[in-house]
């Protein structure tokens, strides 16, 4: 098992004052224990395909599968913002499992983004009219 790589967590960008908000972890089954959500995305986005093996391999250990949902709690939901790459970030398992969430959330983003759409072309909100 290789040692995967460390990355810091500069609060100021994501809008944080403090570092008491969240955890940093090397392992992502210590981070699973006890959650009430995993949540995972892409390990290679577009514009950076040219890294693609070697994210393959800084983040092997962190697909989220089946025995790494185990370890959250019992009803614990899994999230991803699709697409997904079944087998690298996150296991079919998973994915198309009963914990799995992922379809709501691309609904409740597809209803978002409609309302943005409206609002950045008719430069008003649809108060329930």
């Amino acid at each position: 098992m290789s040692t995967p790589p460390s990355y810091d967590i500069d609060p100021k960008r994501i809008g944080l004052n403090s570092t008491s908000h969240y955890e940093k972890f090397a392992n992502p089954h210590k981070a699973v224990i006890g959650a009430d959500l995993v949540t995972t995305d892409v390990w290679t986005s577009m514009g950076f395909e040219s890294e693609t093996e070697q994210r393959r391999n800084d983040f092997a250990e962190f697909c989220v599968d089946g025995e790494m949902m185990l370890l959250a709690k019992n009803n614990a939901l899994f999230m991803h913002c699709l697409p997904a790459h079944r087998g690298e970030e996150v296991s079919a398992e998973v994915l198309d499992g009963p914990q799995s969430v992922v379809w709501d959330e691309a609904e409740n983003r597809l209803h978002t983004q409609k309302a943005l759409m409206e609002y950045l072309l008719l430069g008003k909100l649809d108060a329930g009219s």
